[in-house]
């Protein structure tokens, strides 16, 4: 590709020689100008790949003062052309954002190494600058994480000292039914920060590409009415589970522990954002080359402006503030999903209730998995 120049310079006769140099080594002069206020114009309008600027122009600003307005605008790398070599002109010229300079009138060879240099230094500038953006916006993310993992964690771990000093102060007055009910609250806190503690590994294991996946032959209906068992003391009698199936004319090849999660996540949002209860039907059905699972709820439903970020990681919809939630559970659920091979879609509508389409090949082999990795 063509590299591109544009040249400040207010001798005619140097620009055009300038010019014809350039053409000869292989670049493309894409404009010329003779002022800075001209230049800045005329570079933002149309951007080459490289500015050739002298630093003694005409106009009210000389080429310093016109590359420190234009960098203000727009990334792109400069090099002055100058008569003068003094010490004051190279510091102005450094402290100005300048990739470097040729003396008038430069050689070809010198241009020619100049430039390579240049755009080299440029593009190693911005992968740099890249890379910054990216750990910043990284530990940003991981530093959100940690506070809202922090405050999650909280609950719980009050839960279990309130309840055990209350067992300690109370131990010789309660009978044995009132002691039951804190133990219990206690079991119900530590299964809550298992939970959390395993969100936050299989969060790790995803985006270090290292999920492990491991698919077998499953008793599909079998799998799920285990799954709804355990799932019916959670809705303290204001949910109604309920399974509807067709038969499965294969036996489907699924990652039990991952399909777990994503089915555990499902029936978790439902009943935690079902808080008036009511009936959630989880629906198994085949479709053509795999199954379908569905989820669905008569609870608050997920606002339309969040429907678009609600697989992101910490995302969460925006009626749900006041209901405790890490925004981990439908994130960890797409990553087992797209390690079948698989698609994960939702619908909702505030105040009706929400419904999720899990879609999965019934016959996922280890070689065909897009995410699939060693554990």
């Amino acid at each position: 590709m063509t590299i591109t120049i544009f040249l400040v310079e207010d001798e005619i006769i140097l620009a055009r020689s300038l010019s014809r140099k350039l053409k000869q080594l292989g670049y493309q002069v894409i404009g010329t100008a003779t002022s800075g206020e001209d230049a800045i114009e005329k570079i933002i309008e149309h951007p080459p790949d490289v500015v050739l600027m002298d630093i003694v122009i005409q106009g009210e600003i000389d080429g310093i003062q016109t590359t420190q307005k234009l960098l203000k605008s727009i990334d792109i790398p400069v090099i002055y052309l100058t008569a003068y070599a003094d010490d004051e002109t190279l510091d102005r010229a450094e402290a100005s954002g300048s990739y470097g300079y040729l003396l008038k009138p430069p050689k070809e060879r010198e241009i020619h190494a100049t430039l390579k240099m240049v755009l080299k230094k440029h593009k190693d500038a911005r992968l740099l600058k890249q890379l910054i953006e990216k750990s910043k916006d990284s530990l940003e993310k991981k530093s959100q994480y940690l506070s809202m993992t922090s405050h999650d964690l909280r609950n719980p771990l009050t839960a279990i000292q309130m309840s055990s000093d209350m067992l300690k102060t109370f131990d010789e007055s309660w009978d044995r039914q009132r002691k039951l009910k804190y133990f219990e609250r206690i079991q119900r806190a530590i299964t809550s920060i298992n939970g959390m503690l395993d969100e936050v590994s299989l969060v790790s294991k995803a985006e270090s590409g290292k999920l492990p996946f491991l698919p077998q032959p499953l008793d599909l209906v079998a799998f799920i009415q285990e799954i709804i068992a355990e799932f019916e003391p959670l809705s303290e009698n204001k949910h109604q589970l309920q399974f509807q199936y067709e038969p499965i004319p294969e036996t489907p090849v699924l990652d039990k522990i991952l399909l777990r999660h994503i089915l555990a996540n499902l029936l978790i949002n439902a009943i935690k954002y079902s808080p008036e209860g009511g009936v959630i039907t989880l629906t198994l059905q085949p479709i053509p080359k795999g199954i379908e699972v569905q989820v669905a709820d008569h609870g608050l439903g997920i606002p339309e402006a969040d429907l678009c970020h609600l697989f992101d990681r910490h995302q969460r919809a925006s009626n749900v503030s006041r209901i405790p939630g890490t925004g981990l559970g439908l994130y960890i659920s797409q990553k087992a999903v797209e390690c079948h091979g698989g698609s994960i879609s939702v619908e909702s509508q505030v105040g009706e209730g929400t419904t999720f389409s899990v879609k999965l090949p019934s016959c996922t082999c280890l070689d065909s998995s897009p995410l699939l990795q060693e554990s």
